[in-house]
């Protein structure tokens, strides 16, 4: 499998500097700031990516998993949402709450929290991720 990349410039102090985060594939580059990151201007943020990457990874390995035990899911929405506070005087990510809905014909709450659990432990960013605290909800639409 190919390896992904990513890139970022940064220019000036961390309060009044500037930079921009740029995807390998050139499908996403954009601004982020101390301001876009700390505060709530507009551009994006390393965590806002980390929450799409974790995101996207979570429902397309749910997919997966899914099928595998013989449910094809119709639809996945999964958000995540990327908690950064300071700890001990500087800033870390602390939690993910990811929250799931999908549409899977045929299958019942319970196989499909197991199947959602699984998937939390298993998809290949929640395993990057596994010294951040990942919490789940899953719900079947």
């Amino acid at each position: 499998m190919p390896a992904r990349n990513g890139s970022a410039v940064w220019e000036g102090t961390l309060k009044e500097g500037k930079g921009t985060m740029k995807l390998g594939s050139g499908a996403y580059e954009g601004p982020y700031s101390f301001q876009s990151r700390f505060e709530n201007a507009s551009g994006t943020n390393p965590e806002e990516l980390i929450g799409a990457a974790e995101a996207g990874c979570f429902s397309m390995a749910l997919s997966s998993n899914l099928e595998k035990a013989g449910h094809p899911a119709k639809r996945i929405s999964t958000t995540a949402q990327v908690k950064l506070e300071m700890v001990d005087g500087g800033p870390k990510i602390t939690t993910i709450d990811l929250q799931v809905e999908a549409s899977v014909p045929g299958l019942d709450d319970e196989a499909f929290q197991e199947q959602a659990e699984k998937t939390k432990k298993t998809c290949p960013v929640s395993v990057a991720l596994s010294g951040t605290q990942i919490n789940l909800t899953a719900k079947l639409v």
